[in-house]
């Protein structure tokens, strides 16, 4: 492991000699790309270093023990050699973990979809937490939040809702919160007081802007109609909404919140570019067994991840059996503590997966 903390060091001081080259500001992709990965060693670097010393201390330690006679380095020498190995365990698990690769994509901004699922009105309820929940998420982490397509029903209760996430890191910390979140408490709409289980599922696509798509003018067929909502709102008199139907995957998406034609059909096309990376990302990951396997970085739409269980205030993550009993604050954005342990527990079944290879 020592070699791979040292090749990590050595990456960190040669990116430090190209960022120093003339000229280096001139290409700016190359040069946030760069930067990226610097300022991601950078913050690995304290505990790499301090491993690295700690292993160079025991040597020194064990060396002394072995050629010196003089009984006060040899006392000093057992005093510091036992430091080092308590010391080691726990500090070669943490550096283990800091040697996982990170995902390149982890950076990029994120599509957020949030549909109502099994429950009729009180799922397009739920649906509405959940907005308001990553939303002021969102805030906490001063991420821009901009709202590319909305449908309602009933009571605004909401049927389809699509974000675009923009912000430090937002697809590696949303990433985990794709799945089927479930709710359980007394609907607004049930007289009887009883407790009912409705649904909404998330998907967090990435943004296929720093990523290439494809997608020929010849494979889209794209309509106008007149967008329409309950209430009254999204009406509006003229064929503004835009459908775009992509032929070779079936995938369809619509958009009818802005009243310009041109901005709905581009809110459209970036929603679908995301699908259609998020579709071949998931074909590439299925073909990887280990990927398939993995429970927490699967993704899987159908997948049910969450429960929030308001008579008990109580939400769970089934995936890694986390549970915490303030849901009130939760569904006030307090999500960071799902965040750390689901990329906690990645890291580790990523690093279990290298260490079986």
């Amino acid at each position: 492991m020592i070699d791979k903390v040292q090749a990590v060091i050595s990456r960190y001081q040669e990116l430090e000699e190209i960022m120093q080259q003339p000229g280096f500001a001139s290409d700016l992709k190359k040069m946030a790309e760069i930067g990226r990965e610097f300022n991601d060693i950078r913050n690995k670097l304290p505990k790499l270093t301090e491993y690295v010393s700690v292993l160079e201390g025991k040597e020194e330690a064990e060396q002394i023990l072995n050629e010196e006679n003089d009984p006060d380095l040899i006392a000093m020498a057992k005093e510091e050699l036992s430091d080092f190995k308590d010391r080691l365990p726990a500090l070669e698990e943490e550096v283990k973990l800091l040697l996982v690769p990170t995902d390149p994509t982890d950076h990029c901004n994120a599509i957020l979809e949030i549909r109502a699922g099994t429950g009729g009105t009180e799922a397009g309820l739920f649906a509405g937490d959940l907005l308001r929940m990553y939303e002021l998420y969102a805030a906490s982490k001063k991420w821009q939040v901009e709202v590319l397509s909305s449908a309602y029903g009933e009571q605004d209760a909401i049927k389809e809702m699509v974000l675009l996430i923009s912000g430090e890191k937002v697809y590696g910390t949303l990433k985990y919160e794709s799945g089927i979140h479930r709710v359980q408490r007394v609907p607004k709409t049930e007289a009887q007081g009883r407790i009912h289980t409705s649904a909404a599922s998330v998907a967090v696509l990435l943004e296929s802007d720093e990523v290439e798509v494809n997608i020929e003018d010849k494979d889209l067929r794209i309509d106008t109609f007149r967008a329409s909502g309950a209430g009254g709102q999204h009406v509006n008199k003229t064929d503004s909404a835009i459908r775009i139907t992509h032929i070779p995957s079936g995938l369809v998406v619509s958009c009818q919140d802005e009243k310009s034609q041109t901005k709905n059909k581009a809110r459209a096309m970036k929603v679908l570019q995301a699908r259609l990376l998020d579709e071949e990302t998931r074909k590439q990951k299925e073909s990887d067994d280990a990927t398939r396997k993995s429970l927490v970085g699967s993704g899987d739409r159908s997948e049910k991840i969450r429960t929030y269980n308001y008579p008990q205030g109580r939400v769970t993550d089934h995936r890694i059996n986390f549970t915490v009993y303030n849901l009130d604050q939760v569904m006030n954005g307090s999500l960071q503590p799902f965040s750390d342990a689901l990329a906690q527990a990645d890291m580790q079944e990523q690093m279990a997966n290298a260490d079986h290879a």
